[in-house]
């Protein structure tokens, strides 16, 4: 019955875990630049857009040289946020993995 009890512990601080790691990534952001800086765009959380910066000096150029700009700040941002949440949930689940042989957290 010890089993059963330390499994169950084990579980329940798992998921409060689980829960600290969503709250750390629900106020993560994550930014993306390109064109040397003249466009950027800021994600949080899972992905919610929170700004576009668009350098004054672009808007004189083609509309299609600022979308591919921002399309590839995007992109960068998103990797950023990947990242940072792939970090957290590393960090929220590190030392329980003996919590069932075999068990792997899904990333």
């Amino acid at each position: 019955m010890t089993d059963l009890t330390k499994i169950m512990q084990q579980a329940q601080e798992m998921q409060a875990k689980m829960q600290e790691a969503q709250d750390k990534i629900e106020q993560t952001e994550a930014e993306g630049i390109a064109g040397a800086g003249l466009v950027s765009v800021t994600l949080k959380g899972k992905g919610e857009l929170i700004s576009v910066k668009i350098d004054p000096s672009l808007l004189a150029d083609e509309a299609e040289i600022i979308e591919d700009l921002v399309k590839a700040a995007h992109r960068e941002a998103r990797k950023n946020l990947d990242h940072a949440m792939e970090t957290a949930m590393k960090e929220a689940t590190s030392g329980l993995g003996g919590l069932m042989p075999g068990f792997k957290m899904p990333f």
